[in-house]
Order: C-alpha cells, then structure tokens, then sequence
C-alpha cells in the first residue's frame, strides 16, 4: 500500500511502515532496558477488574418487573444493591 494515498490509507496515525521503517526499527533485545521493563509490565498486567475475595457467580434469574425498576431507580450498582439484600435475607435466617 502506498503510505501517501489517503484513499486506500486505513489508519492516518498509524500508516503502514515503509522497507525503511523495517530496517531502522529494533528488536525487542535492542531495546533500552527501561522500555523493556515497561513492554513486559504492560504485557503482565491482567485486564478487566481485579480478582476478589468473595468470587461472584454469573447467573440467569428473572425478577419481577416492579423489582428490577426500583432497584435500577437508586441509580449506578443496583446489582450489588439487589445481592447485598440476599446475603442479609440469607444472614437473619435461622
């Protein structure tokens, strides 16, 4: 592809590298030792949320219409809000 034809040009701020680009780039062991550490920490960090204590199950349940519309009306975590009420339902049973 050529670089200069903006029509066939799929990303303008990361143009395909040209034979030069190539051979002026360097391998990961030529690398500064710095940018090394940062490309391997950036590799080993997990993505998504963090891992917790008390794993949560992903599952399918229907509640009922008038249920689900309060909770959502008290706004951003009313999931949590939702579990939260089970897990004392569950603590104050005999």
């Amino acid at each position: 592809m050529n670089v200069t034809d903006k029509s066939t040009q799929i990303d303008k701020d990361n143009p395909e590298w040209t034979a030069q680009d190539i051979h002026q780039s360097l391998s990961f062991n030529e690398m500064p030792k710095e940018l090394q550490h940062l490309v391997k920490e950036a590799q080993a960090k997990k993505r998504g949320r963090p891992l917790s204590a008390t794993k949560k199950v992903s599952v399918t349940i229907r509640y009922s219409s008038a249920v689900i519309n309060s909770f959502k009306a008290t706004g951003k975590g009313w999931q949590s809000r939702i579990n939260q009420v089970l897990e004392e339902y569950i603590a104050n049973q005999p």
